[in-house]
């Protein structure tokens, strides 16, 4: 049996996926956004603690750096488990 079709000819179950999935996407844009403007206000505001060297001798510039690129990895990840099946 076909599921009932919207106007744009998709399933109307595709509906019922898209805003649970949008506001997890967008929930989870705005932890990296905190993230990355905790980057950018050091660089802006208090450039010279990009200086200091928290962990194994390398500068917190470049551990935040490649921390932000894993959180973003981590998140797609979380993403990918959340988001509902068609």
């Amino acid at each position: 049996m076909n599921a009932p079709s919207t106007d744009r000819g998709e399933p109307a179950s595709h509906d019922a996926h898209v805003s649970p999935n949008s506001r997890l996407g967008l929930l989870l844009f705005v932890v990296y956004l905190v993230f990355y403007l905790g980057f950018m206000g050091i660089a802006a505001f208090a450039y010279e603690r990009f200086a200091s060297r928290p962990f194994g001798g390398v500068n917190l510039a470049i551990l935040y750096g490649f921390g932000l690129i894993v959180a973003a990895l981590v998140l797609a990840l979380i993403y990918m488990m959340l988001c509902k099946d068609e």
